[in-house]
């Protein structure tokens, strides 16, 4: 059964991406990006439904159902430099079970939508285990109605965590929402996450990445 969900879901994935491939003019390399992210969703159920950690089977209360998306779309893809603040401020944000969280005000990068730039923070905390990481988190035009109400996140990895010195503060990051995702929280309530801040609204609709689950 397993096998052939998977192959059901490949199966899916090539229809989507014919049909998308034949509505746009996409180029050669934009059709082999959406081919990616597609397997890479079909990936992501397949670990949903059968990883023993997932909060489908860490909560009797979770029913899995394939994740759902927005089309993939590569005019949800920016490029920006990463803008260090200085200082780096700790702040408290608020989880979805009311508890406080202390985090660092990293940075911000720069997109530009339509001759139009947003400034989109770049968090950094640590997990329960101590595991340092850095993150979006945003809500936008679409959040509380297509996307999850609390809001969504999208991982970001600084320069020097991939081997670099971070000496070179012009290098280009690329920022795909395409990868945006919904915390644990939206599929159990056993989960607590964190709840971006007003300053973290993006104004405008990002209508890529995962949609409400519910």
């Amino acid at each position: 059964m397993k096998r052939l969900y998977i192959h059901y879901i490949i199966l899916l994935s090539a229809i989507v991406t014919m049909f998308l491939s034949c509505g746009k003019n996409y180029s050669p390399e934009e059709k082999k990006y959406i081919s990616e992210i597609e397997k890479l969703r079909a990936e992501k159920d397949d670990q949903m439904k059968n990883d023993p950690n997932s909060p489908f089977n860490q909560d009797e209360k979770a029913h899995f159902q394939p994740l759902k998306y927005f089309n993939p779309d590569p005019g949800f893809v920016f490029k920006s430099k990463l803008y260090e603040f200085n200082p780096k401020d700790t702040i408290k944000i608020l989880g979805t079970k009311g508890e406080e969280r202390k985090v660092v005000k990293y940075g911000y990068v720069v997109l530009n939508y339509e001759s139009k730039n947003y400034i989109v923070n770049i968090y950094k905390g640590n997990s329960k285990t101590g595991e340092e990481y850095y993150s979006i988190w945003f809500t936008d035009k679409t959040t509380g109605e297509e996307t999850y109400g609390v809001g969504r996140y999208l991982d970001f990895e600084p320069a020097y965590r991939t081997g670099r010195l971070n000496l070179d503060k012009d290098f280009i990051y690329t920022i795909d929402f395409n990868f945006a995702y919904n915390p644990y929280c939206s599929y159990s309530f056993k989960y607590s996450c964190a709840i971006p801040t007003k300053e973290d609204y993006i104004e405008l609709a990002i209508v890529a990445g995962e949609k409400n689950f519910h």
